[in-house]
C-alpha cells in the first residue's frame, strides 16, 4: 500500500487529501501532520474573532471548481441563514470562522463515506522539522523526534510568521510584549496597561488585529506604521464586468505595455463612473500566466515599483470594516503613519519606540505597552529561524526562486525542484510555497485547482515510479 503524507491541513492541504480520498481506485495511506488547534481551517479559516470576515463574496467562494455555488449552498442550509435574502447573501462578506466551520464540515463528510474506506486515514497533531527525500521515499521528522516514512510528500504548509523588523536592539523581541505572529488570539488579549498599543504594518492583517482589539475592549490608542501608510479600499460588493482591458493583452505583451494599458482603461472606466477595481478582477485570471512570461527584470521592477500598487488594487475590503477603519482614525482612536521604525527598547513595561515619520521628514517616539507585527508572511525561509525548508535548502532537496518569495517547482505537476534543478518524483507543493513561480497562490480560486491537480497527478500515477497495485 503507497503512503503519502501531507504537511498541513489548512485549505491546501484539506482539499488535496479530500481530492485524493474523492479519486481513490486502490487503497493507499494518507498521513495528515498539522498543528492541533487550525486543523482543516488553517490560519486564515481559524480567526480569533467573529469580526474577521471573508474578503470575497459568498457566491465565489466554494471549494469546488466544478460546484461553483457549493459553499453558498451550504451557508444557506444553515440555520443562522436559511430566512436571509439570497440575493443579498450571495454578494455578502461573511465571516471567516463560518467558512472554517465548512471546511471542517466537508472534511467529515468526505471521511464518512464510502470512498473512504478505501483509505488509511492517519492524523498527526505535530510539525514537521525536518525532512529529507530519495527516489523511493520521503522521511520526516517531527516535533516529538518521531520519524515517518513515506513514498510521497505535499507539503501544504501555508504562510509563515512575519519577519522581525530591522532594528538596533534586537533583545526587545524576546520580550512578552512582542508578538511576531499576529494570527494567534495572544496578540489581542490580556491587555492590563493603558498605554497605546503599535502595529507594525497597514496591510489586512492590521485591519483584523484592530477589530480583534476592539473586541477585547481594548478602549486606548492604536499607533500603525508602514513604509506606505494605509492604503486600504472598499470593496462595492459588486463589479461592474470589464473585457476590454484584457482583450488587448497578449503573449508578447511587456510589463510596461500593461501599465499603460491599465493607465488607459481606469481612465475609460473614471469617465463612465467606475473604479479600477473592474480591471483588476478582470486580470485576476490571467495574472498567473502574465507574471510566468515576464522577465526576471520585469519581476524585479514589479516587486520594486508596482507591487505596493497592486496590492492597494488587488487586497480590498469590506465596505462595513472600511467605514469602522475610518471612524476610528477620525475619533482619533487609530493613528496611521508612513515609516520606518527605527529601533524598540523597552523599560518597566513602556515600551520606547523610534520611528522615521516619512510625512514630517524626521525621527519621532511613541511608548507604547505592545507590539504587534503585522507585516505580512515571510516568502525567504532562510531568513526564518527554524523552519523545515530553512533545513532543506541546506541539503539541496529545495532552490529558491529568484527573488526569494518561496521555492522552485514545476507548476503544471507541482513536483519540487532540487538544487540542481532537478525535479522529485515524489515531493509537492502547492500554496504560498509557490509564489514566486505564480506570484497569485493563496486565494480559493487558485489553491482549490492546486489541491485538485496535484491529487489527480499523484494518483493517476504519471509522476511516481511504481504504480499502486
Amino acid at each position: 500500500m503507497k503512503s503519502i503524507a501531507i504537511i498541513g491541513a489548512g485549505f491546501s492541504g484539506t482539499l488535496t487529501a479530500i481530492h485524493l480520498i474523492r479519486n481513490l481506485v486502490e487503497p493507499i495511506e494518507i498521513i495528515i501532520i498539522n498543528e492541533q488547534e487550525t486543523f482543516n481551517k488553517g490560519i486564515a479559516y481559524n480567526p480569533y474573532s467573529k469580526q474577521h470576515l471573508l474578503n470575497v463574496a459568498a457566491s465565489k467562494m466554494s471549494a469546488f471548481s466544478d460546484q461553483p455555488d457549493h459553499f453558498f449552498q451550504w451557508v444557506c442550509n444553515q440555520s443562522e441563514y436559511t430566512n436571509k435574502d439570497k440575493n443579498s447573501l450571495e454578494n455578502s462578506f461573511l465571516p471567516r470562522q463560518l467558512y472554517g466551520q465548512y471546511l471542517v464540515d466537508i472534511w467529515s463528510e468526505t471521511i464518512q463515506s464510502e470512498q473512504a474506506k478505501k483509505a488509511n486515514i492517519i492524523v498527526i497533531n505535530s510539525s514537521v522539522i525536518d525532512l529529507d527525500v530519495d527516489d523511493h521515499n520521503a522521511s520526516l521528522t517531527l516535533s516529538n523526534q518521531e520519524k515517518i516514512h513515506v513514498d510521497i510528500c505535499i507539503m501544504a504548509n501555508g504562510n509563515q510568521v512575519p519577519r522581525n523588523p530591522t532594528i538596533r536592539n534586537t533583545n526587545f523581541f524576546k520580550s512578552t510584549n512582542y508578538f511576531q505572529n499576529p494570527w494567534t488570539i495572544n496578540s489581542v488579549t490580556n491587555m492590563g496597561s493603558s498605554l497605546p498599543i503599535l502595529i507594525i504594518g497597514n496591510g489586512l492583517t492590521m485591519v483584523d488585529t484592530v477589530l480583534g482589539l476592539l473586541e477585547h475592549n481594548f478602549e486606548n490608542e492604536i499607533f500603525s506604521i508602514s513604509p506606505n501608510g494605509f492604503n486600504l479600499l472598499p470593496s462595492p460588493g459588486y463589479v461592474v464586468q470589464y473585457t476590454k482591458f484584457t482583450e488587448e493583452i497578449s503573449d508578447q505583451t511587456t510589463l510596461l505595455q500593461i501599465v499603460q494599458l491599465f493607465n488607459k482603461h481606469r481612465k475609460i472606466l473614471k469617465r463612465n463612473g467606475s473604479t479600477e477595481e473592474s480591471l483588476i478582477t478582470s486580470l485576476r485570471p490571467y495574472s498567473q500566466k502574465i507574471w510566468q512570461q515576464m522577465s526576471f527584470q520585469e519581476k524585479k521592477l514589479f516587486m520594486n515599483r508596482l507591487r505596493h500598487i497592486w496590492g492597494v488594487a488587488r487586497h480590498r475590503i469590506p465596505l462595513q470594516v472600511y467605514d469602522k477603519i475610518q471612524k476610528l482614525l477620525i475619533d482619533r482612536k487609530l493613528h496611521i503613519y508612513a515609516g520606518k521604525i527605527v529601533d524598540i527598547s523597552e523599560d518597566n513595561q513602556k515600551i520606547s519606540v523610534e520611528f522615521y515619520n516619512k510625512k514630517q521628514q524626521k525621527n519621532e517616539k511613541i511608548i507604547v505597552s505592545r507590539v504587534i507585527n503585522c507585516t505580512g508572511p515571510e516568502t525567504d525561509f532562510i531568513q526564518s529561524e527554524d523552519h523545515f525548508l530553512k533545513k532543506c535548502m541546506f541539503k539541496g532537496i529545495v532552490s529558491q526562486d529568484k527573488l526569494k518569495l518561496g521555492i522552485n517547482a514545476d507548476t503544471s505537476t507541482f513536483q519540487v525542484q532540487d538544487s540542481k534543478g532537478n525535479l522529485h518524483t515524489n515531493l509537492f507543493t502547492i500554496g504560498p510555497n509557490l509564489r514566486g513561480m505564480l506570484w497569485e497562490t493563496t486565494a480559493v480560486n487558485e489553491l482549490r485547482q492546486q489541491a485538485e491537480t496535484v491529487a489527480k497527478n499523484i494518483l493517476s500515477c504519471h509522476l511516481v515510479t511504481k504504480s499502486f497495485s
